[in-house]
């Protein structure tokens, strides 16, 4: 069985049915850790954000994902790792995305986890609409999303772009 597995898909996921998948018939695992990220009315009330809309170069898009699971195998004892990334339309509490890494112990699997995470919100081709009561608009990279990769010795500058 392959130990990666990166989806961009519009449907939800199932996180107990992505664990199983990953753990199956490897008796090594001793640990594994998940990230689920959801859409939030990160404006707050007075902005209400209705949905979240996300776009993807299909293809691209895998490739760039598949580069960094790759790059956490190379800087982690890990065994395995699943990413699902959803694309189209989505509203607030939807599940956005899931990072599922097993390991041997604990410590890798977190780090591993985090990592793929820090790396998917700065280097991963997806563009996010907000669509909110003052209308649309396109989600810019965050300063402190370029200082979370760099604390993994990865310089990026998106934030502003």
């Amino acid at each position: 069985m392959n130990p990666i597995h990166i989806t961009i898909q519009t449907e939800d996921f199932d996180l107990s049915a992505e664990v199983a998948a990953l753990r199956q018939h490897d008796g090594r695992v001793g640990a594994v850790c998940s990230f689920v990220g959801t859409v939030r009315d990160r404006n707050g009330p007075e902005h209400g954000v209705a949905a979240m809309e996300l776009e993807h170069y299909p293809g691209m898009t895998e490739r760039s994902i598949e580069a960094m699971v790759h790059e956490a195998f190379a800087r982690f004892d890990i065994l395995g790792a699943r990413v699902i990334h959803r694309v189209g339309v989505l509203a607030p509490l939807d599940q956005i995305v899931l990072v599922v890494v097993s390991s041997a112990h604990r410590g890798q699997s977190f780090q591993a986890c985090e990592f793929l995470m820090d790396y998917l919100k700065t280097q991963a081709p997806f563009w996010k609409k907000e669509t909110t009561p003052q209308g649309a608009r396109w989600v810019d990279a965050r300063v402190s999303d370029d200082a979370a990769l760099a604390r993994w010795g990865i310089e990026a500058s998106n934030a502003g772009r």
